[in-house]
């Protein structure tokens, strides 16, 4: 109770202060009356007992303010006399307050936005319950499927291991599985239009060991996922949910038809779920069973090796994850082996003992994102946190300078009676001000640029499912690194200020100590931020030459004047009476002679993948060649139709390329590259030779090479030298999504692109083109992340450099103004002015040395690290480091220059009464 009393009062003083200072008033008065009575009553006249009683208390005010600092809201009170008399400071400074201002909200906001793409992608938990217990079995980097016996660190795995494994572990409460080929399909609501969703084919075990509660209805259950096909339910994320039903709960039971296939709504996982897999935003969860119903072409449920699985698990309580990593591999190697029947190979039981499980942390859900960003990221955060350093070292230069002409102010206000500690808690929160109104600016900032930093950085053309709103972490980072700041700039400027020689400074305004300091401490800043700067500049090179060097890179095809679309054919409808094998590939030939017809149009074909579309590999086996580790290496493989060739522009070299007589009943053949020519034929023909794919393949040497092509780049602009083999959609019946068209050069693409929309649209309504883009595009989005740090790295070395020279410029134009009276009896004694500006750039030329002294070293020792981010670049690149070192000089002569030139336009006769 005493407490809230206390709390009471203090607040009421605050709000009340008149008040209070008239009851002070009051009370002291009373004692003055009390303590003279006293007196008289001892036998002092009137006039004596009241001179005593004076004299016994003090002074009224000092009492009165010995009275209030006694009290816990004189600290409160006494804050917020600061923040007024700082608010009325800046005020009076607008150029001052508007530099410090700008160069803290780049710096803060910077700082901001890149932590708020780091938290989104690599800290921010899931949104399960008790994340920290989930392990994620691999480390997330693989994507797809693999179909053979696995021999090293597996990071996917199959339906049978996963429901063999449930059953046997001892250290997981739960398991949950979540494929890991993305499915986007199209679905229709309740018989409305097709659309493209995002679906996710989960384990019946998924929510409950995730710990995911159903915001309305069930999630899927283990009943769900025991037959094949059986599982004919959706559970919808709540943002599907709202976007379609705006929240009616009526919604549960509502048909959604998928592939050809109808599902029942049972249920709506809770707010903020969007699956496990950062990066991706799951519109709808179907179990594991509809697997072949969502893609017909993958056989997961049937084939015990068909690894294309995330497994995360939940420990049991008291398990360690030590423990559980033991067991797992136990575990994995029985399984496996059980797997593999009563006779397996020597090599397949080698295979087996190689491989193994790590288990991760998996609370973060699984990191494809967080693994494709991780360094780029934590490169960007170290950038922007130098920025900031460089912006605080700045604003502490020109803090000081303000110090020396505030000399006079603190030596009064001290001479008075302001103790050192209550002037420096003035000048600290005066920085305080600058970085909160710095940090309020770099907040709406941060707030704008997070989600176009993050669709920079992937360059995709559909909205990147990742939340990069400033939260509650992003806002206390940014209040850890606003309070930091202003310590960073505020501090030493602010206990220099009070290093003073009272007479002097009370004299004139300057003393002799603050100038030392000044002198002394700014140079060691502006040292500190050449420094800085040219360790950037060098960063920033070495990020653009290196991206040079990709944008020359041979990719063995030509990327303009090439249009891929996008197509879904899964509404399609075909018609019955034929296989499916034969209607996908009746359709595509349709649609390849349709739109080759089109004006305008070179060349067109469908294939599997296109550049940086995914990839297929596998091993072959050439007849009469055995296996050696130089030839037993994985092949990219690809499906295309007979135009493909000629659309991407890739060269023949030998043989021929496919053909309308390459069809399902003639012998099966190939296109293969130069490499895999030379790595398995080095000195005679591949034509005529014959392979098959697998390790042990089922029909050995029954594909024969028939042609060789120009090495060309499949998923990467800095991959090497890689074996690849294509084979034609006639002889492997399937639709494929990738339809390429080049047109002739200087067409307009956007009748163009109508007009196949149109075309296909006429030989089946039913197909939708989901996107369309060229492969140009395509091409540069593979760089889109090294594009992305190479500008931002070249902008805030640009930002840290022209910070480095206002804080140059700011120092000499103290340096020429200090020395007035210097300058103008040098001019009155016949200097010339070449010999005054090299007076005032040699001081600059000497920081500028030092500065590149300890900047460059530093530099190549630090930028070892940018190693696997470069392509074909040394990171001691002399170029970079040498156009670094020159933009920092010019710039730095640059920044001296004005100062310079203006010591030699002083009078000598105003100088000279200046002093």
């Amino acid at each position: 109770m005493n407490l809230l009393s206390n709390l009471k009062s203090g607040l009421q003083s605050l709000f009340h202060k008149q008040l209070i200072d008239r009851e002070l008033n009051e009370e002291l008065q009373s004692y003055l009356e009390a303590s003279a009575a006293d007196k008289q009553r001892s036998g002092m006249s009137p006039e004596a007992a009241q001179r005593a009683a004076r004299a016994e208390m003090g002074s009224h005010n000092s009492v009165k303010h010995q009275v209030w600092s006694s009290r816990w809201e004189s600290t409160i009170d006494s804050l917020l006399a600061d923040i007024r008399q700082g608010i009325r400071t800046l005020t009076k400074s607008p150029g001052f307050t508007l530099v410090a201002v700008l160069s803290l909200t780049l710096g803060i906001g910077a700082n901001t936005a890149i932590f708020t793409l780091c938290n989104a992608i690599l800290l921010r938990p899931l949104p399960v319950q008790k994340p920290k217990e989930l392990l994620l079995f691999g480390d997330g980097h693989a994507a797809g499927s693999t179909g053979s016996v696995p021999d090293g660190r597996m990071s996917l795995f199959s339906y049978a291991f996963l429901h063999d494994f449930r059953r046997q572990t001892s250290s997981f409460s739960g398991i949950a599985a979540v494929n890991s080929i993305e499915s986007n399909s199209k679905a229709s609501v309740a018989g409305g239009a097709y659309e493209t969703t995002h679906v996710d084919l989960v384990s019946g075990s998924y929510f409950s060991a995730l710990g995911v509660p159903a915001f309305l209805g069930r999630t899927i259950g283990d009943s769900d996922d025991q037959a094949a096909g059986a599982g004919t339910v959706a559970v919808a994320s709540y943002a599907w949910f709202q976007r379609h039903f705006q929240g009616d709960p009526s919604a549960l039971g509502k048909v959604i038809r998928i592939q050809s296939h109808d599902y029942t709504l049972v249920g709506v996982a809770r707010p903020g779920f969007f699956g496990v897999t950062v990066g991706q935003s799951a519109d709808l969860f179907i179990p594991l069973s509809m697997e072949k119903e969502i893609s017909p072409g993958w056989n997961g449920l049937d084939n015990k090796f068909f690894q294309s699985l995330y497994l995360i698990g939940r420990l049991k309580p008291g398990v360690t994850a030590a423990e559980a990593t033991a067991e797992t591999n136990l575990l994995y190697k029985q399984i496996i082996r059980g797997f593999l029947g009563p006779q397996p190979s020597q090599k397949q039981l080698a295979d087996i003992q190689h491989a193994s499980v790590e288990l991760t942390p998996g609370g973060h859900g699984v990191p494809r994102l967080s693994n494709f960003f991780s360094l780029p990221l934590k490169i960007l955060m170290a950038i922007v946190a130098l920025v900031l350093l460089i912006a605080c070292a700045n604003i502490a230069n020109m803090l000081l300078a303000r110090g020396v002409a505030r000399t006079r102010e603190v030596a009064l206000r001290m001479a008075l009676g302001a103790s050192r500690q209550r002037i420096v808690l003035q000048l600290l929160t005066e920085s305080m001000l600058l970085a909160l109104i710095g940090a309020a600016a770099g907040i709406a900032l941060a707030w704008k640029a997070g989600a176009y930093l993050l669709n920079m950085a992937l360059a995709s053309p559909d909205p990147v499912p990742v939340d990069v709103t400033p939260d509650l972490p992003v806002l206390g980072f940014t209040l850890a690194v606003t309070v930091l700041t202003a310590l960073l700039f505020g501090t030493l400027p602010a206990f220099r200020s009070t290093q003073l020689e009272f007479s002097p400074a009370l004299k004139d305004g300057r003393g002799s100590s603050a100038a030392r300091t000044r002198s002394m401490l700014s140079r060691s800043l502006i040292v500190g931020q050449v420094a800085l700067s040219v360790l950037l500049l060098i960063a920033a090179g070495l990020f653009i030459r290196s991206l040079a060097n990709l944008a020359s890179v041979d990719t063995g095809f030509d990327k303009r004047n090439v249009l891929i679309f996008f197509l879904d054919s899964s509404t399609a409808n075909l018609p019955h009476h034929t296989p499916e094998e034969i209607r996908s590939v009746h359709l595509q030939e349709q649609i390849e002679s349709r739109i080759q017809t089109l004006p305008g149009v070179q060349s067109t074909s469908f294939a599997f993948f296109t550049f940086n579309g995914g990839a297929w590999t596998d091993q072959v086996l050439f007849q009469g060649i055995p296996r050696t580790p130089e030839n037993n290496q994985q092949v990219f493989f690809n499906i295309v139709g007979n135009g493909f060739f000629s659309t991407m522009s890739i060269p023949l070299v030998a043989g021929r390329t496919f053909n309308v007589h390459d069809t399902q009943t003639s012998p099966k053949v190939a296109v293969i590259n130069q490499t895999m020519a030379r790595r398995f034929f080095p000195n005679r023909s591949p034509i005529g030779q014959r392979f098959a794919i697998g390790e042990t393949p089922d029909h050995p040497g029954e594909i024969e090479v028939i042609g060789v092509i120009k090495d060309a780049k499949y998923t990467a602009l800095d991959e090497g030298s890689l074996m690849a083999a294509y084979f034609p959609c006639t002889q492997n019946p399937g639709f494929f999504d990738n339809f390429a068209v080049r047109y002739t050069p200087g067409v307009n693409t956007q009748p163009l692109i109508s007009q196949v929309r149109s075309t296909i649209a006429d030989i089946n309504p039913n197909i939708l083109v989901n996107n369309v883009s060229s492969l140009e595009e395509q091409v540069d989005r593979s760089v889109a992340t090294r594009s992305l740090i190479a500008r931002l790295s070249c902008f805030f070395a640009l930002l840290a450099v022209f910070l480095a020279c206002i804080g140059i410029y700011g120092l000499l134009s103290y340096s020429v103004a200090s020395r007035t009276s210097e300058l103008g009896i040098r001019l009155a004694l016949g200097a010339q002015s070449p010999a005054l500006v090299w007076m005032i750039l040699r001081e600059s030329i000497l920081l500028l040395i030092v500065g590149l002294a300890i900047g460059v070293p530093v530099a190549m020792t630090s930028t070892r690290i940018l190693k696997s981010l470069l392509y074909e670049l040394s990171p001691l690149d002399p170029i970079a480091i040498s156009i670094a070192i020159g933009a920092v000089a010019m710039m730095t002569f640059a920044a001296a220059w004005l100062p310079a030139r203006r010591a030699t336009k002083v009078d000598p006769m105003v100088a000279l009464r200046c002093d």
